[in-house]
């Protein structure tokens, strides 16, 4: 195989070159000492190899041999630490006076714009196309390699090229087995938010576009979740989408029946979130169906990608199924032994999202330290357990902006998710009235307060404060539960305020109301709830908390006061970067044009951080992309 490419950079150098430059990142070629080289950095590092022996193949095969030879034996030096720059050009002079590594020479004739200029920025903002950088006693210049021609070592002149700008299109953003085992053009994730507002006009744009939708049906009904099965399957087909299951502490028969309809229904991709501990519901939805292939290759049809934001339960998602509940699956015959066997070489997850700060639930960690952390974490359970899948890790809490994807793909994310901006966008759940607040929303604007799921445990959800006492009024609202033994416990005056200013009711009317809600749901709640007067005082605060998002999701005027809107500091950051464009008014606001805005700014971040490295200077305000109608950027037409 090298063989064959020296062939064509000798014959060919300029489209073998090109080759490189648009194929593929990094190409790799095994030598016969199973040695890895990284020929794309070899070959543009050594031009001198491929111009000094134009003609060695018209007259000598024993010539190629020996220049195949010569190429292996620099390969053999750069293991060894020893130089890859050919003597001669190692210290070439560049622009200032300053020295750097010279790869080649261009025709000092080729088209070339200043990297500071604006036709340097629209070079950067091409994102497809790659360009050679070169020096020039004016500074730094750019060539994008359709429009440059290489000299031989033996031709003289020319202008010295001392690096490469790839192309680094927003396709090719993230891991790429995450976007082929999920049949994805973009390594990119609309996260679920719960009650619908992640909808199936949401998951329908996602995957009409070429990334992943997950509907948010934490919350909702059995009905209404199995209704957006029937509409999302209609309306995408076989393209992709996922569905999301919530750890439901106070009713794990919920989980445990939304995993039955999963299943009937054939949906076999899940968004886990909330979790603390693997329950048996969610470890038979992942063992459901497993089996191998002809060659012996597990296949798993029920896949799972997990949101976690702590690095122990990271843990349970990178490593197998518990042994525990294997067996009782085994036991109860959902699963066979030989599934079993099986499952101990699986990860309960094969994708893990750390969930840094994220609106909604979320520990509100910081992302820098988070990433980097879960990807040590898998990679030391990887090494323990040896499955047959690495598991892979993506990013999700603050994703707004091209530089927040851009920081993420720089760690090492494998793909990215983005949740708030998408409440804002006109495909979600939720109504005017709440987009409208959350385009005025920013960073400081946030609160915690207590969540409904998870009243009675004290966790809280990230919220939106700015034009709602909704944090303030549930926060007060749990300093009674953790105060008193019950409703009757309640001074007189305590109960009065809360009854005309939070429920607008009676508490005894809120109960009735509360009852019959759960009579339909879960009536076991109700049982508890008449033998624990405690109990019963935390479902009628929890109604409020539960109505609070419905009342958001629905627009209702009168109780604005009161709308629960799950958001994160992402989206005073996407305000900010909006600001002044077409997407600062919401109507604009469409789940796909800002998915691609971002990576595509990504993109653009990612190149200008590669000029950095080479030293090069950058056009003033290049770091602000701003964004661009969704048709122009699929033309790679920007301003």
């Amino acid at each position: 195989m090298l063989e064959e490419f020296i062939g064509t950079a000798i014959l060919r150098p300029r489209a073998a070159f090109l080759s490189v430059c648009y194929a593929a990142p990094v190409l790799e070629f095994r030598l016969h000492v199973v040695t890895i080289i990284r020929l794309r950095e070899s070959v543009l590092r050594h031009a001198w190899l491929r111009v000094a022996s134009t003609n060695i193949l018209r007259k000598s095969p024993r010539a190629e041999r020996a220049l195949v030879q010569s190429v292996q034996a620099i390969a053999k030096r750069r293991m060894r630490g020893g130089s890859l720059v050919h003597p001669s050009k190692a210290h070439a002079p560049t622009d200032a006076g300053a020295t750097r590594s010279v790869v080649g020479r261009l025709r000092s004739d080729c088209c070339s714009v200043p990297t500071t200029g604006p036709e340097g920025l629209k070079t950067i903002q091409r994102t497809d196309a790659p360009a050679w950088v070169v020096a020039t006693a004016d500074g730094h210049r750019l060539v994008e390699c359709d429009d440059a021609e290489l000299l031989g070592s033996t031709d003289g002149g020319g202008v010295p090229i001392v690096g490469l700008l790839p192309a680094c299109p927003p396709e090719k953003m993230g891991g790429p087995a995450f976007r082929e085992e999920h049949g994805l053009r973009y390594a990119y994730y609309a996260g679920a938010m719960a009650n619908g507002i992640a909808s199936p006009e949401v998951v329908e744009a996602a995957g009409n576009n070429g990334f992943l939708g997950f509907f948010g049906s934490a919350g909702l009904p059995l009905k209404d979740i199995e209704a957006a099965i029937d509409t999302i399957t209609s309306r995408l087909g076989s393209q992709p989408f996922g569905f999301n299951l919530i750890n439901n502490l106070s009713e794990p028969q919920l989980e445990e029946a939304t995993v039955d309809l999963y299943i009937r229904r054939g949906i076999h991709l899940i968004e886990a979130a909330a979790y603390l501990d693997l329950t048996l519901p969610l470890v038979r939805y992942r063992i459901h169906g497993i089996h191998t292939d002809a060659s012996g290759r597990i296949i798993t049809p029920n896949k799972i990608i997990a949101k976690v934001s702590r690095e122990e339960v990271a843990a349970k998602f990178f490593s197998p199924p518990p042994e525990a509940l294997v067996k009782k699956l085994v036991a109860s015959g959902d699963i066979t032994a030989q599934q079993a066997v099986l499952a101990a070489d699986i990860p309960m997850a094969q994708d893990v999202t750390a969930e840094a700060d994220s609106g909604g639930h979320t520990d509100n960690r910081p992302a820098i330290t988070l990433l980097p952390t879960l990807m040590a974490l898998r990679d030391r359970i990887h090494a323990e357990h040896r499955c047959e899948q690495r598991p892979r890790v993506g990013l999700a809490g603050g994703i707004s902006t091209p530089a927040s994807a851009a920081a993420a793909f720089a760690m090492g994310a494998a793909y990215v998710v983005t949740g708030s901006v998408n409440q804002a966008c006109i495909e979600s759940g939720s109504s005017d009235i709440v987009r409208k607040m959350l385009a005025e929303t920013r960073q400081a604007d946030l609160a915690m307060a207590p969540s409904a799921d998870m009243f009675e445990m004290g966790v809280t959800v990230q919220v939106l404060k700015r034009g709602t006492m909704f944090s303030m009024r549930a926060a007060k609202l749990y300093e009674l539960y953790q105060t008193y033994g019950g409703i009757d416990e309640i001074p007189n005056d305590v109960r009065t305020k809360i009854e005309k200013t939070i429920f607008r009711a009676s508490l005894e009317e809120t109960w009735q109301n509360t009852r019959k809600f759960f009579m339909e749901r879960d009536a076991s709640q109700i049982n508890r709830a008449e033998k624990e007067p405690r109990h019963r005082m935390a479902l009628v605060f929890r109604s409020y908390l539960g109505l609070a998002s419905q009342w958001a999701n629905n627009g209702d005027p009168t109780r604005q006061i009161d709308y629960q809107i799950w958001c994160g500091p992402a989206m005073g950051a996407f305000n900010e970067w909006v600001r002044g464009s077409f997407l600062e008014d919401t109507s604009n606001r469409k789940v796909a044009t800002v998915a691609l805005n971002i990576l595509h700014g990504a993109a653009v971040s990612a190149r200008c951080n590669i000029l950095r490295c080479m030293g090069v200077s950058l056009p003033s305000g290049i770091e602000h992309f701003a964004p661009v109608e969704p048709n122009r950027l699929r033309r790679n037409e920007v301003d």
